[in-house]
This record gives C-alpha cells, structure tokens and sequence, in this order.
C-alpha cells in the first residue's frame, strides 16, 4: 500500500496546474440546443420509456469474482457505465454508482447492481470518465477510502480533494500516469461535461486506457462514434478488452453525436482493435 501511494504521488501533476476556463474547444460536434431539450423534455425526457417492464430480462450472474490466474485480466460489469477491472494484479473501478437514485426525476435504479459493494476486494485505483451524475457519483464515492488513487481528466482533482480525497490525479488527453504498476492514460471521447448551471466544459471528458504486464483495458466511458477509435487504437492498441456504452443511444436525432449505439461501439471495437468487448 505504501508503495502504490508513493507511485501515484510521484506520478500527479504539480498541485497548481493551470487549466483553461473551459474545454468547449475539446467538442466534436454542436452541444445541443435550447429548442432540442425543450422537445426532447416534451416527448418524455430521458425515463426510457418502458425499459421497468424489460429490467428483469438483464442477465445476472451470481454476485461472485472469479478467482484469476497471474497476468489474467477480468472485467466485470456492475451497471450502466460500472465496471470492476482487474489488471496486472490490481482492482480498479469505473465511474462506480452503487446509489439507488441520481438527482432528477426518472432517475431510480432499475437493476441492483451486479456486485454488492459489501463484496468487492480492495479497490486500488477507481477512474472517472466525466462529471455527469450519471458517471460521477457523490454518495458512492464518499463511501471510498480518502487515500483511493482517483485518476480523472483536467479541472477534475478539486471535486474530490474538496470532500477529502488526498491522492488524485488529473490529466489532459494522451497523458499517462502511473499506481501500483498500471499505467493509465486519458484519451479522447466524443462527448461533453455539465454538472450545473454555469459549468458547461468546465472540466474534460474521456476515456481512459489501463496497461499492465503486456495487458491493456479500454474503458470509454460515455462516447458517441467518431475517429477518436481509430486514433486511439493506431497509437494505443490493440487491446485485450474495450468497455462500450451500448444504451441510453435514442432518440437519435439527439443522442447520436455523444452515444453510441450498439452497431456503432461493435465497429469502435474494431477500430480500437480489441479483442474483446464488454457493452
């Protein structure tokens, strides 16, 4: 334990780090407008219109981590945008919610989630892809260690070191940092940040890539398609597992620019070069 603190401090970026205002430069496409929330609101939000009455038909497994062999890597999925990754040794999570609501109405958990927090290993490192409730959530990170490396993109570390969190890391796209023998690097993704009102791309969006012992994870986070895949596995890949979002993609004419649908993260899989996909 000590020596995986020692890494990630050597690892942080200078504590006064400047970052721009804001990072509206990073967006590949147009934030959506006043009048497409307007009527994306009047036609029911963003509820899911029936998905209560199909929840029960998601797969489940027992509740139970496999045992691993060394240098095996696993991923499991825990919900929506969670997953539990091990790799080189080490238990990492993304964009952990274990909450049973979010802020908002039609927010309610629909499915428990697929391990109980009261059964999971030690966590290592937990990585954050952006700032949305959805992916970015207070209650479940307060139930974490304060001295957990954090590793989220720019303008990010100041969430947490606020609610006490002492070994977190920022970085911008394509840089790399390192704890207890990962190595994680924040990449480009095709979407946006928005926590409140006055905050639009305060803080960086991503996807973040994890190596270890000749094994590397990519987890997208929130992602619409584009050529951030192609990229992205030219410089990076191939790699032994991606993690793609594969719901919350209709209605297209809003959601297309910033979720990929499943035929859309079957072919980022392919341009990630990944020989595995986790969805």
């Amino acid at each position: 334990k000590a020596m995986l603190r020692a890494s990630v401090a050597h690892a942080m970026p200078k504590p006064k780090r400047t970052w721009p205002k804001h990072f509206k430069d990073r967006l590949t496409s147009p934030l959506p407008t006043r009048s497409m929330i307007w009527k994306i609101l009047r036609e029911g939000g963003f509820g899911g219109k029936g998905a209560e009455q199909v929840a029960h038909l998601v797969p489940r497994g027992d509740g139970v981590l496999p045992k691993l062999r060394k240098g095996e890597v696993s991923v499991t999925w825990i919900g929506h945008a969670t997953t539990l990754a091990r790799i080189g040794g080490k238990v990492i999570l993304t964009d952990p919610i274990w909450s049973e609501k979010l802020p908002g109405p039609r927010s309610k958990r629909m499915t428990r989630p697929g391990l109980a927090w009261e059964s999971l290993p030690k966590i290592d490192a937990v990585v954050i892809s952006h700032d949305h409730y959805d992916h970015l959530d207070a209650p479940t990170l307060a139930r974490l260690p304060r001295d957990t490396p954090i590793f989220v993109g720019a303008n990010t570390a100041e969430w947490f070191t606020k609610r006490g969190f002492t070994q977190v890391t920022e970085l911008d796209w394509w840089e790399s940092a390192e704890a207890g023998g990962v190595k994680f690097t924040f990449v480009p993704a095709h979407h946006w940040c928005r926590r409140g009102l006055v905050d639009v791309c305060h803080r960086l969006w991503g996807s973040w890539v994890m190596e270890a012992d000749g094994k590397s994870v990519y987890f997208a986070g929130d992602t619409g398609y584009g050529p951030n895949f192609k990229e992205i596995g030219r410089r990076l890949g191939p790699f032994d597992v991606a993690i793609l979002p594969i719901g919350a993609y209709d209605p297209r004419w809003f959601m297309q620019n910033v979720h990929t649908n499943p035929a859309e993260a079957v072919q980022a899989c392919q341009d990630l070069k990944a020989k595995r996909m986790v969805g």
